[in-house]
């Protein structure tokens, strides 16, 4: 068993399919069946249930998965560690919340490309859950994500906070015109849809009919058309609010009230390029206690 065949077993593990991992290797798919039946055999025992559906792991695979990353990020951070240098240079991943995405974080990204052209600097945006998994699968550098976050494996810096309003296309607001309305969310595990819920429930308002929609450009569209009403931090709708497209109306706290935090794993090795862009953070938001 080599680092090769741990890259393969991640693979068919997160694609749920030879034939995609395949492709995303750049493999023939021969060679990864043949692969995933040798560590089978070399551990002896199964690391896949196959079904029509494709593939899916068995509890024995999840166990191999769980070292496999760990192997796999330890040896990338070898690599990083041993290629690093004072300049910062290299891949730098982030990820990042839609609404941070949208206002806070073009700033310091910009800053930072400006400042360090040799850092290939990306930038995936997603849902909180989402990235938080690509940082504990170091497939992300960090990320800006709603807080705050507890896990063993993370450091968290909160780096703002955001007041949270409803936002709708109507002139005047008030709790009691939600009754009827649809409210416009990202899906579950969205922050600012369990706080809405949340204050609706305080309120004693029971929970209108929701639409779910999963960027948020579609629900700002939704909303400038009337379609139903949303929860969003205030910096995200000022301009919108400014030439008359949407009105805002503030919620009590603490439903108003949101914190965003940047998260990275605490055992990995810091590149020059990431401790630059802390730097960067720090000037920025001077990160918030």
């Amino acid at each position: 068993m080599n680092s090769d065949d741990l890259k393969v077993f991640l693979a068919v593990a997160e694609e749920c399919s030879v034939t995609k991992a395949a492709e995303r290797l750049g493999y023939v798919q021969s060679n990864v069946t043949a692969r995933i039946q040798q560590l089978e055999t070399h551990l002896g025992t199964k690391l896949f249930h196959r079904h029509a559906r494709g593939m899916s792991v068995t509890p024995e695979g999840n166990t191999l998965r769980s070292y496999a990353e760990k192997i796999m990020y330890l040896l990338e951070d070898a690599r990083r560690d041993v290629q690093d240098s004072a300049t910062p240079r290299g891949p730098l991943s982030i990820g990042s919340i839609d609404t941070a995405a949208a206002v806070r974080v073009p700033t310091v990204l910009a800053k930072y490309h400006d400042n360090y052209a040799d850092v290939d600097l990306s930038l995936v945006t997603g849902s909180s859950e989402y990235l938080l998994e690509q940082v504990l699968r170091s497939q992300l550098d960090g990320a800006f994500v709603n807080g705050p976050i507890e896990h063993v494996d993370l450091i968290q810096e909160t780096i703002f906070r955001e007041e949270l309003v409803l936002v709708s296309n109507r002139q005047e607001m008030d709790p009691a015109v939600l009754k009827g309305k649809t409210l416009l969310v990202f899906r579950r595990g969205c922050t600012y849809r369990a706080k809405l819920e949340q204050w609706l429930s305080t309120e004693g308002i029971a929970t209108p009919r929701t639409m779910e929609f999963g960027n948020l450009d579609a629900i700002l569209g939704g909303v400038r058309a009337g379609l139903g009403v949303t929860l969003l931090p205030k910096s995200v709708v000022e301009r919108l609010e400014a030439d008359g497209s949407v009105s805002t109306y503030p919620i009590p706290s603490p439903h108003g009230q949101a914190s965003t935090v940047f998260i990275r794993r605490q055992d990995r090795f810091v590149t020059s390029a990431l401790s630059a862009f802390m730097g960067i953070l720090q000037s920025q938001f001077w990160l918030l206690d």
